[in-house]
């Protein structure tokens, strides 16, 4: 079912490909979709915003 789900909102949802300029608001730094909205944050070290996929992956230390 999730699977369905993520097909639909694929299909006729926000791909967020038009981001702001880069905020830091209290310490916190992200980027806001400008069509729909959704902030994402940003890592300084990568240079680009994080999407949810990457952000639920454990970070491993180098």
């Amino acid at each position: 079912m999730n699977s369905i789900l993520s097909i639909f909102q694929f299909a006729i949802g926000c791909h967020h490909r038009r981001l702001s300029s880069v905020f830091t608001i209290k310490k916190r730094t992200y980027q806001v979709c400008l069509k729909c909205g959704q902030e994402f944050e940003y890592s300084w070290a990568l240079m680009q915003a994080i999407r949810s996929s990457a952000a639920a992956a454990p970070q491993v230390p180098r």
